[in-house]
């Protein structure tokens, strides 16, 4: 039931820009099809379907943040690839909300946002998805982007931290109840990396204190964190399903 190493049929949450834009095009390039999603950005999600390699890829829209929307989506992806064989949990959103500064309603409405898209659509997709691997019985990946904020605290973005935490808490417990129909679940817990969202701070006066988090005196690409999804997709990484692998170039050690 280990799924092959090319040729599969993988959907990427978010993907629009940013780290979903860098994944799509590492599987593509490997030779997998691709399923672009997007939320709202749809002209943006184009422009990455349209520069991935090979063929048989397709968009798929659909608002993750409630059930019926995250099954939606699921079934696009599965009506244009003819099923699943890899999702990549990469949709989610971070807002600056330090509890000194933030007012209480819009403080109890930016936790609902992360934790409808962070923590509930992860769960929902990879419901639908591992659904779909276990009737084809063909087994599958489950990859969740998480964050090195579980670990080491988010003072600014408490739901953020708090979100990610319970992505890699919840891809360990799908990885014991999945892995005996052959599918294997990971989580990657990236620190800073480069991406156009980020390119002011990078440019800014606290782009130095960011590069110097890490001893290597440099953030991260997106490609980088892609190559490392790609591998925890493979066949070869069955046996790290459960894990959560750090990639924040030693700035942040448990």
């Amino acid at each position: 039931m280990n799924p092959p190493g090319k040729g599969r049929r993988v959907l990427i949450s978010g993907a629009s820009r940013g780290l979903g834009r860098a994944v799509a095009h590492a599987f593509a390039a490997n030779g997998d099809r691709v399923a672009v999603h997007y939320g709202t950005r749809e002209e943006e999600a184009r422009r990455t379907l349209e520069a991935l390699p090979g063929t048989g890829h397709v968009l798929v829209g659909g608002d993750l943040t409630a059930a019926p929307g995250a099954a939606a989506v699921a079934e696009r992806a599965v009506a244009g690839l003819g099923g699943i064989d890899v999702l990549v949990n990469n949709a989610a959103v971070n807002v600056r909300h330090p509890l000194a500064e933030t007012p209480y309603e819009e403080w109890a409405e930016i936790w609902q946002r992360h934790v409808a898209v962070n923590l509930l659509a992860t769960a929902n997709l990879s419901h639908c998805a591992a659904r779909r691997m276990i009737a084809d019985g063909t087994g599958g990946r489950i990859v969740n982007i998480g964050s090195r904020g579980a670990f080491r605290g988010e003072p600014d973005h408490p739901a953020y931290g708090a979100t990610k935490a319970a992505v890699h808490a919840l891809g360990q417990s799908l990885a014991v109840s999945l892995a005996p129909y052959g599918i294997g679940v990971a989580s990657v817990a990236p620190g800073f990396f480069e991406t156009e969202r980020v390119a002011d701070r990078l440019k800014g006066p606290e782009g130095d204190a960011i590069r110097a988090q890490s001893p290597f005196g440099r953030v991260a690409s997106a490609d980088e964190i892609a190559s490392a999804v790609l591998w925890l997709a493979s066949p070869e990484a069955e046996w790290s399903s459960g894990t959560v692998l750090d990639l924040n170039g030693a700035s942040h050690l448990r």
